[in-house]
């Protein structure tokens, strides 16, 4: 069952996701994969951190809504995109990647009982926080990067 508060919450990382993948798509590979003037990592680098970024969140948003709290560790990006290796997935496979966990996670968020957006999570040594504001801090985080992303 979805809810009407999840279900806002749920459709504009949706919105986000899908508007984005076309425009994404766009970009050719050989420029998703070069390095970038200025910046850390390459577009496939950068998206791969949400794919990680995806994969924590969706750790965190589950055991919030299935235990009524969340405690767990904050993660190290450059590490974890290291270890991935994104250079070397085919960059349509990675969007696709990106795109379907995000999808996922929509429809997780949008039957998390309105109740459960209070519960309070606490990332590593952070505040505690509720997983309202880790959803919202998720969407806003990816959207940080995909604009990061399209700035080339």
């Amino acid at each position: 069952m979805a809810y009407t508060e999840t279900l806002e919450l749920a459709l504009t990382l949706d919105q986000l996701v899908l508007s984005k993948t076309a425009i994404l798509f766009d970009i050719p590979a050989e420029i998703a994969g070069e390095e970038r003037e200025g910046r850390t990592w390459t577009i496939k680098q950068e998206l791969g951190h949400l794919v990680d970024s995806a994969m924590n969140n969706h750790n965190r948003i589950v055991r919030a809504t299935l235990d009524g709290h969340y405690t767990g560790p904050t993660y190290d990006p450059d590490a974890w995109v290291a270890l991935a290796n994104y250079t070397e997935i085919p960059w349509t496979t990675l969007i696709s990647f990106w795109r379907d966990l995000n999808l996922q996670l929509s429809r997780i968020i949008a039957r998390v009982p309105p109740d459960r957006l209070t519960a309070p999570c606490t990332v590593g040594t952070d505040a505690p926080v509720t997983l309202q504001f880790l959803i919202d801090d998720y969407s806003a985080h990816m959207l940080h990067h995909i604009g990061q992303i399209l700035t080339q």
